[in-house]
């Protein structure tokens, strides 16, 4: 039969739902160690570049590493696990779809839409995100295009996340709390980010094509 579930609407059918049994502590501490742990080693390994890469550069490559291995790694087994709502034996990532399901519920509903945009992310976009990684270590020159074309496709995607819910009746969240800090705070890095990134890609490669304009005149 299940367990009574805390999403809203209240009325939403989740035969076999199993409660959380991590607290909302022991799924952040550890998901925000790992990040933070990430983002350092990628800029002191970024720092043995000889000195080639700018502070700019290196601030990217965390934020590539980052944003790509959570594409690939929590968005990922979100899309191959649908049934993590009911399994009585959950893994980490079971517990943190189910905490963030209290501020979306599409999530644990298995909203079509959602697992469509989260799974063109984790194969497409994550995988993009970490060559992006490489491709500004190795400073080629197809860097530029790269990093803006991954940042449209995020834009979009939180677009589409927006938008649908907004068409659904913007009714997802179990609290004003999970409301702001888990579909506004936990998906606000996914805009800022890729449009100054994208605007910084889209000057760079206007500015490598600026000669050639120049000569043909």
């Amino acid at each position: 039969m299940g367990h009574p579930h805390p999403y809203a609407p209240a009325e939403l059918h989740l035969p076999g739902f199993e409660p959380l049994q991590l607290s909302q502590g022991q799924i952040l501490v550890p998901y925000l160690g790992t990040s933070v742990f990430v983002v350092l080693a990628v800029w002191l390994i970024s720092g043995k570049c000889g000195g080639r890469l700018s502070k700019t550069d290196r601030w990217l490559m965390c934020w590539w590493a980052f944003t790509g291995l959570t594409h690939i790694i929590i968005e990922g087994t979100f899309v191959f696990t649908p049934n993590f709502f009911s399994k009585q034996s959950p893994t980490y990532f079971d517990e943190v779809w189910k905490e963030y399901s209290k501020g979306d519920s599409r999530y644990v509903a298995r909203d079509p839409a959602t697992v469509t945009v989260e799974g063109i992310t984790a194969v497409l976009e994550g995988p993009a995100s970490l060559l992006a990684v490489y491709a500004i270590a190795s400073r080629k020159s197809y860097s530029h295009i790269l990093q803006f074309t991954v940042c449209l496709g995020q834009l979009y995607g939180c677009l589409v996340y927006f938008i649908t819910a907004y068409l659904d009746g913007f009714n997802f969240w179990a609290s004003q709390f999970y409301f702001w800090a888990y579909f506004i705070g936990a998906n606000s890095s996914w805009i800022v980010i890729p449009i100054l990134i994208a605007t910084r890609s889209w000057k760079k490669i206007c500015a490598t094509f600026q000669p050639e304009k120049v000569k043909t005149k």
